[in-house]
């Protein structure tokens, strides 16, 4: 590449700004001139693709063995138009020199017509340095450059020497940086591909095998390296995780729309995005989830004790019957009895390992039953096709052992304190019991699954096996090569071993931040989390240490907070120490004097994103007074998106969103209504790029003192 002439060479001039010559182009349009050219690549790369449609149309009398075939060449040409298809995010992002060579960085990579390189795919080998390399540790470089861009357009550039005299540097591309770190937000998250750190990389990069557990604290991009490490596997090892799958999970389907752009954006569409409602989809109607159950019957949900306690709750209905049944047969009668129905129960629980399957058998021996207590010879199949139509024999082979679906087992364990009792045993206290039970509906259909009741469902479904009318691999779960867990903090164990299942083989990245733990029953620490996914699962751990997201001035109350919520937990070092202060503005009340700080936000904001945290039941109060003074928002619940410039957020679904302002709505209830208040107020104030602002009526919690400015003339609505 060293020898294209539109390019300046490796040992040339430094600055962008720089002439070559006298009156030759700067470096900066000789790069446009090849950012140019790598564009018309790609559109040519795109044509490409759609011609070959024309070359695999079948006709009427096409044979099936060429229909099969058109169809995946069809397949293959829309994954390469996806690979292809930027949008509006630059293809281009910086280039690496050594002494003979130079080689441009880019999303995907992109030849000319005689198949020289144009762009290198960041994810290979080659552009390794590009994010690696150091002062001490050059990998072969002479210099890094990185790109500003704005679409198509080159804005500036900067260079980072190697060799002697040039010193490390903590920070790469510190102007690139905080450049993409500046710009609005838009209520989707972007991706890092150009700005990519070091220890942001060694993680991308790291080997497929084994959990790999990302401890990152707000504002230090775990969730978008997890995201760029997706679209790594997936490049790196093609063969075999594009057959076996890659599964990332979100904690909530707002949170999947938020990062639903990145990896199609990093020219990959191959892994799946889901939440835990997604794995068990077969048995809840769409939409599931989403809703929170009170701390207590969450917490109680979650725990392992569930385990044993649906497996009991599955056995009570393997039961002999409870007194003879006799039936009519002609002249005579037949009978199956108590001690022998206890005999066809023992069997099936011995012969089977699932609830459901063994149906059949419980129905074969029953009939067995019913035909050997005649007295004078019968035909055993006319006694099966006779007796199996009498209400009283269903009656006592549903008594016996019932098929049932995982959400039938759990309605009618909750909707009976007996029921539960008898299926917890010793296991849990009468609180927990009480917790647990709810009125039944009238049908199964309508019942409101609550997340926590969702790896509850899965369990059942284990436990109880395919029905008979369903072949055993339709039954099965989908497992996944790899699977990406974001937020893990906040999964119980319940939810934990309901994801293990999917596994194929205990390849994990597991992504979170300890101190951001605030959901009931959440884990104290990466090693219970791990307990819980499975065996043998070969972990290792990278922490991400430096905040890039949140200036250090906005970190000084979630800083105090932190402190006093774990002590022992550090927060993340800042990397921007511009900005401003947060602001304390206290509100004469909370209908107008807010919809003013609103206001006054939107009108100094111009473009990006405003997020107003409350606490769940503020939602709707919050919401009401930004209508009454006419401003445009998102209401935002579980299933919606971030698609307005101001958005009301209750305060449990705000983890692991970026906004340019956050308007934290009454710090003091948040703290005192959420399970772990402390961390959820944590939470709220790590949420802004630009600007905090605390609003309240009643007193900001002890832990705040000092840790703000006072802000009373836009609290008023004065700019």
């Amino acid at each position: 590449m060293s020898d294209d002439p539109t390019l300046p060479a490796p040992d040339g001039p430094r600055n962008g700004a720089e002439r070559r010559d006298g009156e030759g182009p700067t470096e900066l349009e000789l790069e446009q001139r090849h950012v140019d050219r790598a564009y018309d690549a790609l559109e040519a790369a795109r044509e490409r693709a759609l011609s070959l449609r024309s070359m695999v149309e079948v006709g009427r009398g096409g044979t099936n063995q060429a229909r099969v075939e058109a169809d995946v060449i069809e397949d293959t040409i829309r994954d390469r138009l996806a690979q292809l298809e930027l949008g509006d995010v630059a293809l281009v992002f910086g280039r690496i020199d050594t002494d003979a060579d130079a080689f441009h960085i880019g999303r995907v990579a992109v030849s000319d017509d005689s198949q020289e390189p144009l762009v290198i795919d960041w994810r290979a080998p080659v552009a390794e340095p590009f994010y690696r390399a150091t002062g001490r540790t050059p990998m072969g470089l002479t210099r890094r450059r990185h790109f500003v861009t704005r679409g198509r357009e080159l804005i500036s550039l900067e260079d980072e020497l190697f060799g002697e005299g040039h010193l490390d540097k903590e920070i790469r591309g510190e102007g690139a940086l905080l450049a993409a770190l500046e710009q609005a937000r838009t209520g989707q998250l972007g991706d890092i591909v150009g700005t990519i750190q070091a220890e942001q990389d060694e993680i991308i990069r790291s080997a497929l095998r084994g959990a790999l557990v990302v401890q990152g604290g707000p504002g230090t991009g775990k969730t978008v390296v997890a995201l760029h490490r997706a679209a790594y596997l997936l490049y790196t090892h093609r063969f075999p995780l594009e057959g076996q799958g890659v599964l990332v999970l979100g904690p909530n389907r707002l949170f999947l729309r938020y990062i639903q752009r990145v990896l199609p954006s990093l020219g990959e569409a191959g892994a799946e995005l889901g939440v835990l409602a997604d794995l068990v989809s077969a048995h809840v109607p769409p939409g599931t989830g989403g809703t929170a159950d009170p701390p207590l019957t969450a917490r109680t949900k979650g725990d392992m004790r569930m385990r044993r306690m649906l497996k009991r709750a599955v056995r009570d209905r393997e039961r002999p019957l409870r007194e003879d049944l006799v039936i009519d047969f002609g002249i005579q009668r037949l009978r199956v009895r108590v001690d022998r129905s206890a005999d066809i129960v023992a069997e099936a629980r011995r012969r089977f390992r699932h609830h459901n399957p063994g149906r059949k058998l419980v129905e074969d021996l029953f009939f067995e039953a019913l035909t050997a207590s005649a007295r004078r010879e019968v035909d055993p199949a006319e006694v099966r096709r006779r007796a199996r139509k009498l209400p009283e024999v269903r009656a006592a082979l549903e008594w016996m052992w019932p098929v049932l679906t995982p959400a039938e087992l759990l309605h009618d364990l909750f909707g009976s304190t007996a029921l539960i009792r008898s299926a917890a045993r010793d296991q849990l206290s009468p609180e927990e019991i009480a917790s647990l039970h709810r009125p039944r509906a009238a049908s199964v259909d309508e019942v409101a699954w609550s997340d926590a009741d969702l790896p509850l469902i899965d369990e059942a479904d284990r436990l109880l096996g395919h029905r008979p009318d369903q072949q055993r691999e339709h039954w099965e779960a989908r497992t996944y090569g790899h699977i990406v867990i974001d937020e893990a903090q906040d999964l119980s164990p319940m939810a934990l071993r309901m994801i293990g299942r999917r596994s194929l083989n205990g390849s994990y990245t597991i992504v979170g931040d300890i101190a951001q733990a605030t959901s009931p029953g959440a884990a104290a620490d990466w090693a219970d989390v791990l307990r819980h996914l499975g065996d043998d699962l070969q972990p290792r751990r990278a922490d991400l240490s430096i905040g890039y997201r949140i200036p250090a001035a906005l970190m000084s109350p979630a800083i105090a907070v932190l402190r006093a919520a774990e002590p022992e937990l550090r927060a993340p070092r800042a990397v921007r120490e511009s900005g401003d202060p947060p602001v304390d503005a206290e509100l004469p009340d909370l209908q107008d004097s807010l919809a003013a700080v609103v206001r006054d936000e939107v009108a100094s904001l111009d473009q990006g994103q405003i997020a107003v945290i409350v606490a769940e039941e503020r939602v709707g109060e919050v919401s009401d007074a930004l209508t009454a003074v006419g401003i445009e928002h998102a209401r935002v619940g579980q299933g919606g998106r971030l698609d307005q410039q101001v958005a009301v957020v209750p305060v449990r679904l705000v983890k692991g969103l970026e906004v340019d302002v956050a308007i934290v709505v009454e710090p003091a209830e948040i703290v005192a209504d959420e399970d772990r208040g402390l961390r959820a107020l944590y939470v709220a104030l790590t949420r802004a790029t630009k600007r905090l602002i605390l609003a309240h009526r009643r007193p900001l919690p002890a832990v705040l003192d000092g840790a703000t400015s006072s802000d009373a003339g836009r609290s008023d609505g004065d700019q």
